[in-house]
């Protein structure tokens, strides 16, 4: 399998790629299912769509700082490039950093359960990074090591993993069994420490493929970060669990 190109379309000299019209298709989809879903929580839908409306420009500025804070030694070079994401360049785990701290906020400000927004939404982030993924396909990033698998993608002549395809199809998997979860909730707080216990231990592994990862000094970020946040989702949904179990005593 080869990719296609970064190019869907160019209209008057300006070229749309596809790396933009899977994340913002990806985020619509997202922000859909969070509407339509959110009087299950008891919350108001044009609540969520100030949230999710308030999530997704800072996610994809913390994604880029983020990327951009790890790949430093190439910005500082090329400054102009730091505000170009057309050809990639977004770092999940800063999105996720930036996109809850947003959220927590506006949740605040609007004196509405964080943790019940974050139970709505993150089932969906799931969805849109199964389809946000593969525009690293069609931008030729992203990818592993050399293979012999009969589903490698072909990149400068030489057969790798798709290491992209492989965290798609687990978000995906992500998505449908927190969804089923989602209608099913033991107590607030399962859905994203649930989301956090299934997405850190597949990053750790997809990362260890992958040839073109962050680094913090000898070690690859990514992994880091994502111990960290297995430990800290471990932990808080052993405390969310225990404290409904104490309140419904």
């Amino acid at each position: 399998m080869t990719s296609p190109g970064p190019i869907a379309v160019s209209i008057a000299g300006f070229d749309i790629r596809w790396y933009g019209i899977l994340i913002a298709s990806g985020a619509l989809l997202a922000l859909y299912i969070s509407y339509r879903r959110a009087p299950i929580y008891g919350l108001s839908p044009e609540d969520v769509l100030d949230i999710v409306l308030g999530i997704l420009p800072m996610g994809i500025l913390g994604a880029r700082i983020y990327y951009v804070i790890f790949n430093w030694g190439y910005y500082s070079q090329s400054p102009s490039e730091i505000i170009n994401i057309r050809s990639g360049g977004l770092a999940i785990h800063g999105g996720l950093i930036l996109g809850m701290i947003t959220a927590y906020v506006i949740c605040r400000y609007k004196k509405i359960s964080f943790i019940d927004v974050a139970d709505l939404i993150l089932p969906s982030v799931a969805l849109a990074q199964a389809i946000g993924r593969w525009g690293n396909f069609f931008n030729n990033e992203a990818y592993g090591t050399e293979t012999t698998l009969p589903w490698a993608i072909i990149i400068d002549g030489k057969s790798v993993h798709p290491t992209f395809l492989y965290e798609s199809i687990w978000c995906l998997i992500m998505f449908i069994i927190l969804s089923y979860v989602f209608k099913r909730r033991k107590f607030p707080g399962e859905i994203t420490c649930l989301y956090g216990l299934m997405y850190a231990p597949e990053r750790f592994i997809v990362e260890g493929f992958r040839t073109d990862s962050l680094m913090i000094g000898f070690l690859r970020q990514a992994q880091v970060i994502s111990i960290v946040i297995f430990v800290v989702s471990l932990t808080l949904y052993t405390y969310f669990k225990r404290r409904n179990a104490l309140n419904n005593k």
